[in-house]
């Protein structure tokens, strides 16, 4: 049976759990209506759509615009549910696989801001096309692109924010192609914030591959912000004159670059020295820009019939002297942004691979093919034409492949519309296709992080048989964000993982029947499959997240019991066994929350206790008939004696692992020993045993929390070193002849043959691992003194 309570326990708990139901009843908005519709939007929507929708309709229906309808804060409720659901991308996953019922523990919604915050304080840069709005998820893929980026890092509720905000759009506008220019909302990126170091709004940073972010300090004008922006443009502006000019042009060839150049004469307007720096920045790595000054190079720009300032582009191989058939460019304007578009047009396009020769460019070289249909396919982009630029150092090559001239290649690659893919130098097989934004800075992101991974497309002639090697494959949409975000953090996990699990991805859209067999409801769904055995990973969309559900699937750390495992190892387990269920729904959002610290807590405890879960939804007849009421519901069942209980239950608020492990500790026999005055001097001072000792104060936070720390190191180095405690509230005298000074602090007392020292050797860490890590290393050095005291005493 289960252990009995107090009465005022009772009563405690019953306050508990009203007030929990009050809380509940307060925040709790339930829709029939799905939550894509309710906003009206689809299920691909990016981030920025669903704020966008969510605005446009809270200006609509706010109650402080509809006061005399009665039902407007609960439409109001609605919508604002299901705008906080899928703004989160972990939310927003639960809801698309389990709907409203994984959702139970995330009761957002309750609470709603003034019809004057969305109108001007919400979603400051979500309407500017020149400023990326920038999330969590894509925010690293951008800033490591290798173009320069100026962001914005603000909260909708500072006022300097707004204040700033015109100036910011201004400046966009003027450097859009020479920088990116992006902003974050800290209000809704809280956690990329903090480990951005960013304390203070509006923060403004400059960030560029290879470079230390630098913070913008000065005033916040456009001019300031401008010059700031331009000292990190590495590009120049190379002047010529007669003696340099003619060998620029003819080496272009040689170097694939053309020039840009601009002529200054007394007649006409010349392009000012920023004009032509921000044109270097734009056209980095694509064409080099220069200047000539006509009033002292009179003789080479009349040999090039130039009488009135121009702007001039001379193409690779370019011929002086007949500048029409050189195609030499005259561009008349004086607009940065329209030199630079019309010079974009006259570069030279991709290389097109032909299917005979296809085979042999893919085996020998990393590539990023455009597969497009038909010649005249528009899915390509000018700007892309920096990608050969920007892919340089990872020795990715760039180009097209036409799949009308070879339908057969591209359906042997599942490529069915234009797209783009990244093959790694190892065949045909071996490639990933794009699933991001068709933007330039994500597809350099994809290409950079895709050839360094072991991610690979499958289908249904590559898809893992019952092979050897375990493979993980995530099964996706390409219009789910959550999906788009889990890939980047997949290619991470693979690099971790190289030659010992392989990684593989499966776009349900294109293989319906794949995923249907295999059971698929929702995106993403990652599974571990080795030989027969198949493992659902549910935890959150992390690199370092998946790297532990693979080590945990490597070396269980939580046994999955059935019923019958459950009587044979629980039930009937040994008289010193302890052991911790966890009675648990998939569906379940409180569940699915524990799950990786339910892992994180049994590896804690590994050796101490054994640590288990039952799936209510697999059993369910089981856990109605061991009266499990409620997920997820965790038990503890002790060491067998003729007064213990069956089980407790645990009621704690916190279902972090530390917590629950520092519960479990507090139900196994204590092995560190309580010390009055007496003993410390007896047993620690004059005994011949080592001792560590944890001295503390029962009022003390810092101590509690470590109370199980050193609980676990006491059995951990039990047989080496005893381990004792002394109270430092009851025995003040004891401890200040210690010298402690601080709680809790821990001492190592050696015995080396003579009395010990009252005052120990102090231990500076607070980790079990840590502690005992260093009181081996001290043992092992007594052990070699002693080993050279005997050697010279021979």
């Amino acid at each position: 049976m289960e252990s009995s309570l107090p009465k005022g326990h009772y009563l405690m708990c019953f306050r508990r759990s009203l007030l929990l139901v009050l809380v509940c009843v307060a925040v709790l908005v339930c829709t029939d209506q799905d939550y894509y519709s309710l906003l009206g939007v689809s299920k691909e929507a990016s981030s920025r759509e669903i704020r966008q929708a969510f605005k446009k309709l809270a200006l609509k229906l706010h109650p402080d615009k509809n006061q005399n309808d009665p039902n407007a804060h609960d439409n109001f409720l609605k919508i604002n549910r299901a705008y906080e659901v899928l703004k989160d991308e972990d939310l927003r996953k639960k809801y698309d696989k389990y709907g409203e019922k994984g959702l139970e523990d995330q009761q957002q919604g309750g609470r709603y801001e003034s019809w004057h915050f969305y109108r001007y304080d919400f979603g400051i840069y979500d309407d500017d096309p020149e400023i990326i709005t920038l999330d969590r998820g894509e925010f690293d893929a951008a800033v490591n692109s290798g173009e320069l980026w100026f962001v914005n890092f603000y909260s909708p509720r500072c006022s300097h924010c707004h204040d700033l905000a015109p100036t910011w759009r201004e400046f966009a506008k003027e450097m859009d192609g020479v920088i990116r220019i992006g902003a974050v909302n800290c209000g809704d990126n809280r956690m990329l914030c903090r480990i951005k170091g960013i304390n203070s709004y509006p923060s403004l940073y400059v960030f560029k591959t290879g470079m230390q972010p630098v913070k913008y300090y000065g005033d916040r004008s456009k001019e300031s912000l401008k010059n700031f922006a331009m000292q990190y443009v590495t590009s120049t502006v190379t002047e010529l004159w007669a003696g340099n000019f003619v060998n620029a042009i003819e080496t272009s060839f040689a170097s694939g670059l053309g020039w840009l150049i601009t002529f200054c004469a007394e007649r006409g307007d010349c392009l000012s020295y920023q004009t032509r720096l921000k044109l270097a920045g734009m056209l980095e790595g694509l064409v080099n820009v220069g200047w000539t000054d006509c009033g002292t190079q009179g003789e080479l720009c009349d040999n090039l019939d130039i009488s009135s300032s121009t702007t001039a582009y001379f193409p690779p191989g370019a011929t002086i002297n007949n500048k029409e058939k050189g195609g030499v460019l005259f561009l008349n304007s004086l607009d940065a942004r329209e030199i630079y578009q019309e010079v974009m047009k006259h570069l030279p396009d991709f290389e097109i691979i032909s299917a005979t020769s296809l085979e042999d460019h893919l085996a020998h070289h990393r590539w990023l093919l455009f597969f497009q249909f038909g010649e005249n396919d528009k899915s390509s982009v000018q700007e892309f034409k920096k990608l050969k630029f920007l892919l340089k150092d990872e020795h990715i090559q760039v180009g097209k492949f036409d799949c009308l001239s070879s339908p057969t290649i591209c359906n042997k690659l599942y490529v069915y519309q234009p797209s783009l893919a990244v093959f790694k130098g190892k065949g045909i097989e071996d490639y990933e296709i794009h699933h991001g934004k068709k933007i330039l800075y994500d597809i350099v992101a994809f290409a950079k992080e895709s050839v360094n991974s072991h991610v690979i497309t499958l289908g249904p002639q590559n898809f893992p048989g019952k092979e050897k090697e375990p493979w993980l494959v995530d099964f996706f949409a390409p219009w789910c964000p959550p999906c788009r975000a889990l890939l980047p953090e997949l290619r991470k996990a693979s690099k971790h993982l190289y030659g010992q699990l392989k990684f593989g991805t499966l776009d349900c859209t294109v293989h319906e029947g794949l995923c249907n067999m295999h059971n698929i409801r929702a995106y993403p769904t990652t599974v571990v499959f080795n030989q027969s055995d198949i493992h659902e990973y549910e935890g959150h969309h992390s690199a370092e997240q998946i790297l532990e559900f693979i080590e945990d699937l490597r070396n269980p750390s939580v046994i999955s019991l059935t019923p019958e495992t459950f009587v044979e190892l629980v039930e009937r387990r040994k008289r010193e066994e302890v052991w911790m269920v966890d009675f648990y729904a998939p569906w379940c959002g409180p569940c699915q929350a524990l799950m990786p610290e339910w892992k994180k807590m049994a590896r804690m405890l590994n050796g101490l206790i054994n640590v288990g879960s039952v799936d209510c939804q697999k059993f369910y007849s089981f856990c109605h008939q061991e009266s499990v009421r409620g997920y997820p519901e965790i038990r503890l069942f002790p060491q067998k004696s003729s007064t213990a209980h069956q089980y407790y239950s645990y009621n704690g608020w916190h279902r972090d692992s530390y917590s629950l492990r520092g519960w479990a500790l507090g139900y196994l026999p204590q092995v560190a020993v309580d010390l009055t005055p007496q003993s410390f001097t007896e047993k620690v001072l004059n005994g011949k045993d080592h001792w560590v000792i944890d001295f503390y104060a029962p009022w003390c936070g810092p101590c509690q929390n470590f109370a199980p720390e050193f609980e676990i190191l006491a059995r951990t180095i039990k047989g080496k070193v005893k381990a004792g405690k002394v109270d430092c509230q009851a025995y003040g005298q004891t401890c200040q002849s210690a010298d402690i000074r601080a709680y809790p602090t821990v001492k190592f007392y050696p015995y080396q043959g003579t009395k010990k020292n009252v005052l120990g050797e102090y231990i500076d860490s607070r980790d079990a691992k840590g502690i005992a890590d260093i009181l081996n290393e001290k043992l092992e050095a007594i052990q070699s003194k002693g080993k050279r005291k005997k050697s010279r005493n021979k």
